[in-house]
């Protein structure tokens, strides 16, 4: 049996915060040390790990704390980040071990690898790239940080940043398609938990790659695997590629 750890939940009142709840709650292997929310006060020196889906305000507040006594080790799901905040969770990843993802899925990280390889192999001049992403009404940030994620595969698999290669949404007369961009449709309807998917699209053929979120517990529990495997890391910002062992030391 695995030895106990202790862990928090930031955000726990919200939609992932009370899925992951249930999931570390269904452990023997783990204490909740704390729960709270953004503005509640808690003793975060009670956790050897905070799993974190809160907002981007909170996220960065909680990073700063963390590293200000150098524990406990994060895990966070927060996302619509600004490039600042993004700076910020860095920064405290000098002091403590963070994982900051945007989506925590087994299934999507090993999509991300097929996108990276796809678009490494596909022409850019006779390939576009359009990504799609679906989730429920209530989700205020688009493109989600899975569809960034994805696209940021995309952009490494043609050696080039997404910044780069990121079209504008398309509405009005653009006039056509500039090649070898990367574009973005967002849905936002009823409850939809999750849906990505990645077409390929030359004149000839059209490769689509896909993933639909189930169950959101398949988060949670994500979510909960890299706290374990994050809290005994050293001081460092990773991803659920290195926690699935994905990348290479």
């Amino acid at each position: 049996m695995s030895a106990i750890f202790h862990a928090g939940i930031s955000g726990y009142r919200g939609r992932m915060g009370r899925a992951v709840s249930q999931v570390l709650d269904a452990r023997d292997d783990v204490v909740v040390a704390a729960r709270f929310d953004w503005g509640e006060t808690a003793d975060i020196s009670l956790c050897d790990v905070i799993i974190d889906f809160s907002t981007p305000d909170a996220s960065v507040a909680l990073a700063q704390a963390a590293a200000a006594r150098g524990a406990p080790a994060l895990v966070i799901g927060s996302t619509g980040m600004t490039p600042d905040q993004d700076a910020e969770i860095l920064k405290a990843s000098e002091t403590v071990a963070i994982v900051k993802s945007g989506n925590f899925s087994l299934g999507v990280n090993v999509l991300i690898g097929l996108v990276q390889q796809a678009a490494q192999r596909l022409d850019a001049q006779e390939w576009d790239i359009e990504i799609t992403e679906s989730h429920h009404r209530r989700k205020v940030d688009a493109p989600s940080g899975t569809a960034l994620m994805l696209g940021e595969a995309a952009a490494e698999g043609r050696s080039a940043d997404l910044s780069d290669l990121r079209s504008p949404p398309y509405d009005g007369v653009q006039g056509e398609r500039e090649l070898g961009k990367i574009g973005f449709s967002s849905i936002r309807a009823g409850g939809v938990i999750g849906e990505h998917s990645v077409l390929f699209a030359s004149e000839a053929e059209v490769l689509t790659l896909g993933h639909s979120a189930i169950d959101r517990s398949l988060f949670a529990k994500g979510a909960v695997a890299a706290a374990a495997w994050v809290r005994s890391r050293r001081p460092g910002l990773y991803d659920m590629q290195d926690v699935l062992g994905f990348r290479q030391a």
